[in-house]
């Protein structure tokens, strides 16, 4: 084992769950292991959530700047340690490094906004009749809970985590069974920054624990991130508690290449969307729609694709049980008649052989119908599918039931909007194939990408994690009268 047990986070200390059942995480890099985690129980939630309710009560009484101010030394501390921590997300989740440090800068990224809430959250003030005032004002919800997935072990975290928090609530972590060792640097770091005990909380498991999540009467409102399967399952059973949710679900992003697009920009932009993070990443381009005749572009583009390489430029997919699935998509693929231009099936690395990757695969002359063009992939894999109009690409995308991103790339302002007016998609890009938003904009997709409402990060995040009351105000008894007052 390289780490030590992970552990519960609970009231500033760390302590093992307090289940028989242990589990092992798996580095995806070369299949060895990386450490324990015992799984926890109703108790341990229990115990969570009653230090974490007193802490809160005495957190929301601090004023939000003061509450800013340990965010500030959490960033710093961010910044100091950014090769350790780049360096576990590495070996817990098998990303390249580059990567892996680009998901820590993203994290720092987020933490900045959690200090800049003060100039946000700052309420509004009327004289809405002769001598009546009302102002609103911003307050905590109380005890929340973020389940996260392993695709971002750090990154994921920091939408909700540092928001929350500095909006003044109690957090409650809950980190995927596959990567839980960066979270509990997130606890380290954060009681280092000066964080009371009790505000910031982690809970291992696996379902059990998130369905005691959904269903504990005093946590407040629930985050989720993961596949639109569970999503929805998080979304009906907290719902159903009345608590208040937003569960992030998987997607199938289109690309649209039309034949005017940037050869560079469009080959490099679309090589990097599908392969990075091995394509499991709800934002990555999943599906090519090439319009008309784009096959300079695509030659190009499976030139640059062919420079990817497993281990170096490339990192793991999760597990064997992902590796397995991804593979049986390609297979299924040839078998239907696309034309398999890449194929990264049966990939191993020099000295990890005993790793989980997949190399970079582009099939040509997909269908609509296929399941490989249609259907949430999560690994390295690009689909094209060929048609002759900027219509008929509209409706290949307008007909998936995700809602994520949608790209298009294109020289023409004017087919660019008439893409991004007409995607069914919350994420639009325009030569950009991972069109994420940045903070203060929020991240969120439509249809079966996000069920609830608003954005995860962003300034959307401060209506999801605080609740507005509302006051109106008459002191001066002289004061002319109408039907308002």
């Amino acid at each position: 084992m390289i780490f030590n047990e992970v552990k519960n986070f609970i009231n500033g200390e760390f302590k093992s769950g307090s289940s028989s059942k242990t589990h092992t995480v798996i580095s995806p890099l070369d299949g060895g292991e990386l450490t324990t985690f015992k799984e926890s129980t109703i108790d341990d939630l229990n115990e969570i959530v009653n230090f974490a309710q007193k802490a809160q009560k005495a957190w929301q009484k601090v004023t939000i700047k003061e509450r800013a101010q340990v965010f500030y030394k959490y960033k710093q501390l961010l910044e100091k340690n950014s090769a350790e921590l780049t360096e576990i997300i590495y070996l817990e989740n098998g990303k390249i490094h580059g990567e892996a440090k680009a998901e820590i800068d993203k994290a720092i990224e987020l933490t900045e906004f959690a200090c800049s809430l003060p100039q946000f959250v700052n309420g509004e003030n009327m004289e809405v009749s002769k001598g009546v005032y009302c102002s609103s004002t911003k307050h905590p919800l109380g005890v929340v809970a973020s389940i996260v997935p392993f695709n971002f072990p750090s990154m994921v975290p920091h939408w909700t985590v540092v928001n929350a928090i500095a909006l003044g609530n109690a957090m409650i972590l809950k980190p995927s069974e596959s990567v839980p060792i960066s979270s509990q640097y997130i606890a380290k770091l954060l009681k280092e920054a000066g964080l009371p005990d009790g505000l910031f909380n982690i809970i291992n498991g696996t379902q059990s624990t998130v369905e005691n999540l959904c269903d504990h009467p005093d946590i407040k409102a629930i985050t989720f991130v993961g596949s639109t399967k569970v999503a929805k399952i998080v979304y009906q059973r907290a719902s159903q508690n009345l608590k208040q949710v937003l569960a992030l679900g998987g997607a199938k992003n289109h690309i649209i290449l039309l034949p005017d697009a940037h050869p560079d920009m469009a080959s490099s932009n679309i090589v990097a969307s599908m392969s990075g993070c091995a394509g499991q990443r709800c934002m990555a381009a999943a599906t090519l729609i090439a319009v008309g005749n784009c096959d300079a572009i695509l030659d190009k583009l499976i030139g640059d694709a062919l420079k990817i390489k497993c281990g170096t430029t490339l990192g793991a997919v999760i597990s064997k049980a992902a590796k397995e699935r991804i593979e049986t998509y390609i297979t299924e693929a040839e078998q239907q008649g696309a034309k398999i231009i890449l194929d990264g099936r049966n990939t191993t690395v020099p000295g990890k052989e005993n790793g989980f990757y997949v190399g970079p695969t582009i099939i040509d002359y997909a269908t609509a119908d296929m399941r490989v063009a249609k259907e949430e992939i999560f690994g390295p894999v690009l689909a094209i599918v060929r048609v002759k109009t900027i219509d008929e690409a509209l409706a290949i995308e307008n007909a998936n039931p995700y809602g994520n991103a949608c790209s298009v790339f294109t020289q023409s302002g004017g087919l660019a909007n008439y893409v991004s007016e007409n995607a069914s998609a919350g994420m639009c890009g325009v030569n950009i194939g991972v069109p994420v938003p940045r903070e203060p904009f929020g991240f969120g997709g439509w249809n079966e990408s996000r069920f609830g409402s608003g954005d995860i990060t962003g300034k959307s995040s401060i209506v999801f994690f605080t609740k507005e009351k509302k006051t109106t105000t008459k002191w001066n008894p002289e004061a002319g009268t109408n039907w308002m007052s």
